[in-house]
């Protein structure tokens, strides 16, 4: 049976360069878009082109060289902004503008000053103008995770009337548990006369830690979008990370669900956004950190040695990591050092290793970590004949 597709909807030039301190200029967002249609995204969500003039030429410039993906611009819902973007991706071989308005009931009475009926309606005609400029028009219902699901299948059907093909349900405070997320996929799904004509997209941020799973609930139930960013940069504590949803559609087959990301490019394209944006990637982060594929413990490099997948459900070339990593330190069994050592030309007897091994824990206990030089200065100082190891 065919895999059904989740459109990967990438947001790291948008919602991810709003980090403080994270600004590209436009150059740096031409190599990252070039990148990300490379990786094989379906919509690049290039940026905000009314918010200054600079992001206005980089959305410019990216829709001029992007080949494959969609090519999509934020607005609100207000006649510029709309006309600005429609003017910013122009160029784009698959444009899209993305607009919308808060549709919970605090955005409706504090941020808006409004009613129900009146947000309908400046949804409804944002929806209605920005499809005089192009055929794709994604709605966004701002902290839809926190707005009643009875009035945000309303609003979701009153855009789909008005031509929106893409609905964006996002969880904007990162407040949803992902069953509750995952049921209103559900709920707008069985409820919204004219569903079948859009796509119901996740876009999840990461304040409880649950962008992921809330992702992953979301298409569970019935999304087939998800927007992210690569290593899950974004406002506050982040978005959905692109690596982690797309790896774990893919390592859970029975969800039946995948994309076309080519994911043997996800470690490079991590390490490029880090060293773009100056954001180091948390070492214990899943799928690209530093420590995700390196095992320290005796017990799981032994495992591991053995067999892989004793310890890892991925395999590292799979997201474009060279092999797994087994770091020396005073938590080690021999089974590692024997692996170590043989790595810098040193084949040990089992009598051999247990030699060495003795000197290993006193190097270990004064140190964080024993590499490779470390090896041949502990099998110096153990004065084993050098000749009876191959």
């Amino acid at each position: 049976m065919s895999k059904e597709k989740v459109q990967i909807f990438d947001t790291t030039l948008r919602d991810g360069e709003q980090v403080p301190g994270c600004k590209l200029n436009t150059e740096q967002k031409l190599v990252i878009a070039k990148r990300l249609d490379d990786l094989g995204v379906d919509v690049i969500e290039a940026g905000f082109p009314i918010s200054s003039p600079g992001d206005f030429n980089s959305v410019s410039e990216i829709a001029k060289i992007v080949k494959n993906a969609t090519v999509c611009g934020l607005t609100r819902s207000v006649k510029k902004d709309i006309e600005v973007a429609a003017e910013a991706i122009k160029h784009a071989v698959r444009p899209r503008i993305h607009t919308g308005i808060g549709t919970s009931a605090s955005h409706i009475k504090y941020k808006f000053k409004s009613t129900p009926e009146e947000i309908i309606e400046r949804a409804v005609a944002a929806v209605k103008y920005a499809k005089t400029f192009v055929e794709d028009v994604e709605f966004y219902a701002e902290d839809a995770g926190r707005t009643d699901n009875e009035y945000l299948a309303r609003v979701c059907e009153a855009v789909i009337k008005a031509g929106a093909t893409v609905l964006n349900i996002p969880d904007t405070t990162g407040y949803c548990l992902p069953e509750e997320y995952g049921a209103k996929m559900r709920y707008l799904k069985e409820n919204v006369t004219g569903i079948d004509k859009a796509i119901l997209s996740c876009h999840c941020h990461n304040d409880l830690g649950l962008a992921t799973a809330n992702s992953i609930a979301g298409v569970v139930g019935g999304a087939r979008q998800i927007e992210c960013t690569i290593n899950g940069i974004g406002e506050r504590a982040g978005n959905t990370s692109l690596e982690e949803v797309v790896m774990v559609l893919r390592q859970h087959p029975y969800l039946n669900l995948d994309t076309n990301i080519n994911s043997k490019l996800l470690y490079s394209t991590s390490k490029m956004v880090s060293e773009s944006m100056g954001m180091p990637v948390q070492p214990n982060k899943a799928i690209v950190g530093a420590n995700a594929f390196a095992h320290s413990s005796g017990i799981h490099q032994d495992g591991v040695i053995k067999n892989r997948e004793t310890y890892e459900i991925i395999d590292p070339a799979d997201v474009g990591v060279t092999e797994s990593a087994i770091v020396l330190t005073a938590r080690s069994g021999r089974a590692a050092l024997a692996y170590r050592a043989k790595k810098v030309g040193y084949e040990l007897t089992k009598l051999q290793l247990d030699e060495v091994y003795k000197e290993f824990l006193n190097f270990a206990d004064r140190k964080k970590e024993i590499v490779d030089s470390d090896i041949h200065q502990i099998i110096e100082i153990s004065k084993i004949d050098i000749k009876a190891i191959a």
